[in-house]
């Protein structure tokens, strides 16, 4: 017997139905209720709504777990790609030798771009947002691939999933290229997927970027870390867009705007801002702790906790081993990952934070990772979006393959005036 909830509104009986996920979250069934009863439910910020049955990405934030489709989060780092954990996440499951091979030649057949699309670039300011250029570089792709509008044949879907993943390496090292007045480098043969986008990046006529093999496990690392993660902001925009039927590519550059927002892809960029700020002032980490614990002070710890894991950020764990080989690895000298690495410490053996779950989070330890590896801090959130493209892409695809699939549109509790004139609502001198 299939289990229900009730509601009794004006003195009426409403039966609803509970839903029960894979993994026993529950959840009741409210989409008949107005239409029922003339009520909608209120929920300021979607915190305890579910809008959508998804069977890509789950979260026990109590519990500390992370799996794509099944998959721990620990087990995908450790055995895996970026590139292979993006197949499994878009396609859900992993790739055979002839589908890997088949992934892995579409990317390097579509990672560059148009030529005329290099000249868009000389159009923005040096001083332009990284995010800003991407979106609208994204946005501009997909002018260029028309034919692939309409992705109902499932070559065509794979095509473009290649060009998006493939392409936005490529835009996101041309802007900084052209922000920092070098000459672009073009994707290289031979290369693996975070090979190239670190040789584009960093490479320069007067200077070859040789490649760490450390360097690109963590970058690669960093990229798989942010693959998906279940309804967030920027994926929930992906969503929306693409219920309208918007094509991947505009539905995407929404994402890109969504993940814009410092609450979102710019949370490792505040982690350095904030270790700056400790630096500048010569703050040492007793004071910073103090600064913590003090209610009336109005410091930020930024990169501890997190708003869904009430434990350990299981990404966090994966990072932090990364993040340590690196640093050795490189030998860097760096004020700001030494008040990084002391600050951890100390929270970690505070009872404060330990009794409150305070624990650095994964945008703790990329922020570091990044910085080490020379990434500049206002690229920080393009690495996220970058990494963050497999996620977009399925639950793009997710919307778009439901049978039941309908344009996303919430409703609201009206709080302003009451009907008036057109008198009455002219301000009054």
């Amino acid at each position: 017997m299939s289990q229900t909830a009730k509601i009794i509104l004006d003195g009426k009986e409403y039966e609803l139905p509970v839903i029960v996920g894979t993994e026993n979250e529950k959840a009741v069934d409210i989409s008949q209720l107005r239409s029922q009863s003339g009520y909608i439910t209120y929920d300021d910020g979607y915190g305890n709504t579910g809008s959508c049955k998804s069977d890509i990405t789950f979260i026990d934030g109590e519990k500390g777990i992370l799996r794509y489709r099944g998959v721990d989060i620990a087990e995908i780092a450790e055995k895996s790609s970026f590139l292979e954990a993006a197949y499994l996440i878009i396609w859900g499951h992993l790739p055979n030798k002839a589908e890997r091979q088949e992934f892995d030649d579409l990317i390097q057949q579509h990672e560059m771009l148009h030529e005329n699309m290099k000249h868009q670039f000389q159009g923005f300011p040096p001083q332009a947002a990284p995010m800003a250029v991407l979106s609208a570089m994204i946005n501009s792709m997909s002018c260029f691939h028309s034919h692939l509008y309409d992705l109902d044949e499932p070559h065509k879907f794979l095509e473009a999933t290649a060009k998006l993943l493939a392409k936005v390496r490529t835009i996101a090292a041309f802007s900084y290229k052209h922000s920092i007045g070098e000459p672009i480098s073009y994707p290289a043969p031979g290369l693996s997927y975070t090979e190239n986008f670190l040789h584009m990046m960093f490479d320069a006529p007067n200077h070859p970027y040789t490649l760490d093999p450390e360097v690109v496990r963590a970058m690669d690392l960093m990229f798989l870390l942010h693959a998906d993660h279940e309804q967030n902001c920027s994926t929930s925009t992906v969503r929306m867009v693409g219920s309208s039927q918007a094509n991947l590519f505009t539905s995407v550059a929404a994402g890109v705007s969504g993940l814009w927002g410092r609450l979102h892809g710019g949370a490792n960029q505040a982690v350095l801002e904030m270790l700056e700020g400790i630096h500048k002032r010569g703050d040492s980490i007793e004071t910073v702790i103090a600064k913590v614990k003090d209610k009336d002070s109005k410091f930020r710890l930024m990169g501890f906790g997190h708003r869904v894991y009430k434990n350990f950020d299981p990404r966090a764990k994966i990072i932090k081993k990364a993040c340590d080989d690196v640093l050795k690895k490189l030998g860097r000298k760096d004020p700001l990952l030494d008040i990084a690495k002391e600050l951890e410490q100390a929270a970690l053996a505070d009872d404060y934070f330990v009794e409150r779950k305070l624990y650095p989070n994964v945008d703790f330890y990329s922020g570091i990772v990044m910085r080490a590896i020379g990434i500049p801090l206002n690229m920080f959130t393009v690495m996220f979006a970058i990494g963050r493209m497999p996620g977009w892409i399925a639950n793009w695809k997710e919307v778009h393959d439901s049978p039941s699939q309908r344009i996303y549109r919430p409703r609201q509790v009206y709080v302003g005036p009451v009907q008036r004139s057109y008198e009455d609502a002219r301000k009054q001198d």
